[in-house]
């Protein structure tokens, strides 16, 4: 279906590219921090963070950072089959497809691991990658196919970000959530659902995750001391969370941990 080529993570403030032949490739690109330019069969694009972009093969382009504004982005060279196109139309034409993407969370702590292993090159790395690049297919096709969501709907998913990232420590539900957007728990847990691509208890986990791996590399708290102050009273059960969403256990981290003066 896909016929991967290439993965790779560019960041900083003197980016450009110019592709002065048809790209010989198609590229899927995510933005994971900053913003930069397009100039794509001549229309000027800005691709900021959280957005997804799809430069089909055979496109001329030329690309480059903002001046002073640091970025960073994540790009798929793929050549992909006719199966793709028949199934993900999207991504089958000749055309640009570039917007902010709901799943981009999701997305974000997925790819994070998938970079890793890329650079250590394990075993089936390669086919984790090609997982990867199909379910973000899907789930910003998904999204593409309903079209431009309600603004209400956008600002309810982020408020309801928000108070996730205020409040990951105690227990989330859909009741709460609710409260939050002044709406009923099912409408909240529909919502944010159909907008992320991720349940509330996944982002919830995703979350505390992503602060569990900073407090790992850079505190001295023990692995159950960690899970206790994200909120997990049972250890083991942290420990497979952890797991089930990074592809190791937390063990792993404490290797390179800083020795204690």
């Amino acid at each position: 279906m896909i016929e991967l080529k290439e993965l790779v993570k560019e960041q900083g403030m003197n980016w450009f590219e110019d592709t002065v032949e048809s790209a010989p490739f198609a590229q899927f690109i995510i933005v994971t921090y900053g913003k930069c330019l397009y100039w794509i069969g001549g229309k000027k694009l800005l691709a900021d963070k959280g957005d997804f972009l799809y430069i089909p093969r055979g496109a001329s382009y030329y690309g480059k950072s903002v001046p002073t504004v640091f970025h960073e982005k994540f790009i798929f060279s793929f050549a992909p089959s006719p199966i793709l196109y028949a199934d993900m139309p999207y991504w089958g034409g000749k055309e640009v497809v570039h917007a902010k993407a709901g799943c981009y969370d999701y997305c974000l702590e997925r790819l994070r691991g998938v970079w890793e292993e890329w650079e250590e090159q394990p075993d089936y790395f390669e086919i984790r990658t090609l997982s990867f690049l199909l379910e973000a297919f899907s789930l910003w096709g998904r999204e593409l196919n309903r079209g431009a969501e309600a603004d209400i709907s956008l600002q309810h998913v982020e408020k309801m970000k928000a108070y996730i990232q205020a409040n990951y420590r105690q227990r989330i539900t859909k009741e709460c959530l609710g409260d939050c957007i002044g709406r009923s728990p099912n409408h909240a847990a529909a919502v944010f659902r159909r907008i992320t691509g991720q349940t509330i208890s996944d982002y919830t986990h995703a979350v505390r995750i992503k602060t569990g791996v900073y407090m790992l590399k850079e505190s001295l708290l023990t692995v159950a001391e960690i899970a206790q102050y994200l909120g997990y009273s049972d250890v083991s059960y942290f420990q497979r969370v952890f797991k089930r969403s990074l592809g190791f256990p937390p063990s792993q981290y404490l290797k390179n941990r800083p020795l204690p003066l």
